[in-house]
């Protein structure tokens, strides 16, 4: 029976989006006193030295061994150009409403495969991609408490994060899982400690010292039960279940913050959730179609 490891890796992944909707929120809080690029170093060095203290005595050097260098080390600075994006987003906007416009992300993946890499796209992914957008824009509408400059910073994260996963979706045909997770971290640890000498700040308060812990600590765990989910179950599964990280984040803005989105931002999170998990659902049921032996 599958069942009880779909059940399982449904589980790791709700965790895992849990962890990321902490981290953004720990991100807010470490904006409001400490320096960004502060925040980002932690973030980035729990994770390379945890992945490499864990992986290492199980796998040794192999862990590194890679024919694609290139390839890995333009993943790593994507994503930690991508992380921070996000970390300036947030401490800037609530985190739940920039969470709901990064989920835009696989929408414009859809975008960008169609347009770039010339996937065949179904009218009715077309509606749903514009359906996206259309949320988008309810959340950033003009007159709104979010239309100001500071917008262009989600919708530059956007754009890095989908390069971002259209990279990985080639480098994973070929690369190892744990190899690519290992160069990440290290990728952004030694790129965010070029600056860490011109932006150090000794947090003074146990409050600051905990967020920052949080960060590196969530954003570690966080990939390492995403990995753990997809082990457990297929991405089909696993996919739509990712636009739940919006309803965390607000949990966690309401939480830490006390703040509530107002009914066009809802509006927005709504529109961007259901057609986002309705395109990743038809881009399944296309894909299985294909797979599916021709009759004779």
């Amino acid at each position: 029976m599958k069942h009880p490891h779909f059940l399982g890796g449904m589980l790791f992944a709700l965790a895992a989006l849990a962890c990321f909707a902490t981290l953004d929120t720990s991100a807010k809080v470490v904006s409001l006193t400490l320096p960004v690029l502060l925040g980002l170093w932690f973030r980035y060095i729990f994770q390379a030295v945890i992945t490499t203290v864990v992986m290492f005595p199980q796998r040794g050097r192999v862990i590194f061994h890679t024919q694609r260098l290139g390839a890995h080390l333009l993943r790593g600075v994507l994503l930690l150009v991508t992380s921070l994006l996000t970390f300036l987003s947030v401490s800037y906007m609530p985190v739940g409403e920039f969470t709901a416009i990064a989920m835009i992300t696989p929408l414009v993946v859809t975008l960008l495969a169609a347009t770039l890499l010339g996937e065949h796209v179904s009218t009715l992914r077309w509606i749903l991609v514009a359906g996206g957008f259309s949320g988008t824009l309810v959340i950033v509408r003009p007159g709104g408490g979010l239309f100001d400059w500071y917008i262009l910073l989600p919708l530059a994260q956007v754009a890095t994060h989908s390069a971002f996963q259209i990279l990985t979706s080639r480098m994973v045909q070929t690369e190892d899982a744990v190899t690519m997770h290992a160069y990440t971290g290290w990728v952004g640890a030694i790129l965010a400690s070029l600056a860490l000498p011109f932006v150090w700040v000794t947090p003074q308060t146990l409050g600051e010292w905990t967020a920052l812990v949080l960060m590196g600590l969530m954003g570690t765990i966080g990939h390492f039960l995403l990995i753990m989910a997809y082990r457990r179950a297929p991405a089909a599964t696993l996919m739509p279940l990712l636009y739940v990280q919006i309803a965390f984040a607000m949990f966690a803005g309401w939480l830490v913050f006390h703040h509530i989105p107002d009914g066009w931002s809802l509006l927005g999170m709504v529109l961007i959730a259901a057609c986002g998990a309705a395109s990743t659902w038809l881009a399944v049921r296309e894909s299985r179609a294909k797979l599916e032996p021709m009759e004779v």
